[in-house]
């Protein structure tokens, strides 16, 4: 006997979450599973949740939202025996986009019902869980825009995009990865457990949510002009591809994949973790973690 808990984040996205509850409650009780509707909880706090599932027999959490809303559920849940479906109601659905879940919530829905589980993985950026994609610099520094908006969705990101780009400026970071040491000045660093941004903006083409590696993508210094041009291609032809082991890469764009690394940071670059602000810190300690999460998927 499969029993839920629905949460929703009320600010997550621009759909209507009036038709969504509807629709759950609809499709639910027609599958005569029992659950239970709770709003996301802003703080992150979701310590009374293990002891929840335990006494009540839960076997699913259901995340109605974006890749934060994913992100603290998930990082609450390590170790413990549930599944997570995903109804994507986030700006940009990063992970559900990553693991083909649908858009569309009907859609989304019946894969939860019907669909397959599977283990993906997480990392942590010192000690806080990611479960998509983290990153410093220019990338971070919209996130941090992008949070004290009081209108949310795809084009207020672009917006905040385009104006961030034009004062945009290259951070000191020294990297060691592969038991070597780069020094670069960088526009951003992304940390990539799933291959894209967001709105299948894939900055990490080659990246697996289940292939027990981090992608790394540094975006060095350069003019305006070629960043975009180099950006643009790893977006649209994946151009750079990456490598495990062996020598740093001397070009506009590098990209390695590794289990571990660890990341120097003395300008004090902004953070994102999974396209939320969080305070940064002049050094970074990155690990893979496997299997981080249960995830019912196509």
């Amino acid at each position: 006997m499969r029993k839920f808990i629905y949460f929703i984040n009320p600010i997550s996205g621009t759909k209507n979450k009036t038709n969504l509850l509807a629709l759950i409650e609809k499709r639910t009780a027609k599958e005569k599973i029992p659950f239970e509707v709770l709003p996301t909880n802003e703080s992150g706090n979701y310590a009374y949740l293990v002891d929840k599932i335990a006494n009540e027999n839960i076997t699913d959490i259901i995340i109605c939202g974006g890749d934060g809303s994913i992100n603290q559920l998930a990082s609450a849940l390590q170790g413990v025996k549930v599944r997570m479906g995903i109804l994507p109601m986030g700006s940009g659905n990063g992970l559900a986009r990553a693991a083909r879940i649908p858009m569309d919530s009907e859609k989304a829905l019946e894969i939860i019902f019907k669909g397959k589980t599977g283990y993906v993985d997480g990392f942590y950026i010192n000690n806080k869980f990611s479960c998509m994609l983290s990153g410093l610099g220019f990338d971070a520094q919209v996130a941090h825009d992008f949070a004290s908006k009081s209108s949310r969705g795809l084009l207020t990101y672009i917006k905040l995009t385009v104006k961030n780009f034009f004062k945009a400026t290259a951070y000191p970071f020294l990297i060691d990865i592969h038991e070597e040491k780069l020094e670069a000045e960088a526009f951003f660093i992304s940390i990539a457990n799933s291959n894209q941004f967001g709105n299948n903006v894939t900055i990490a083409p080659r990246a697996s949510i289940a292939d027990g590696l981090l992608d790394i993508v540094v975006v060095g210094k350069t003019n305006k002009l070629r960043m975009l041009y180099t950006i643009f291609k790893q977006i649209s032809f994946g151009k750079v591809k990456p490598v495990s082991s062996g020598k740093f890469q001397k070009e506009d764009l590098q990209y390695y994949q590794a289990k571990i690394l660890r990341i120097e940071n003395p300008a004090m670059a902004p953070l994102h973790i999974d396209g939320d602000p969080v305070d940064t810190a002049a050094e970074f300690k990155i690990q893979i973690v496997e299997k981080a999460i249960y995830l019912i998927q196509p």
